[in-house]
């Protein structure tokens, strides 16, 4: 019994991070689009790149 409520718990811990994990690449994944919409221009007027790599 208690090993199948420790198994309940393990998953539903799990579900949680995982649909945590999406939330936050769904968040990650707009600030990157925003970012190739706003970003600036450069002194030759070319559109630079944003990010630094």
């Amino acid at each position: 019994m208690i090993l199948v409520l420790l198994l309940a718990l393990v998953l539903i811990g799990a579900g949680f991070a995982l649909k945590l994990l999406w939330i936050l690449a769904v968040i990650v994944l707009i600030l990157w689009l925003l970012g190739f919409v706003a970003r600036g221009t450069g002194a030759s007027g070319r559109r630079g790149r944003w990010y630094r790599w």
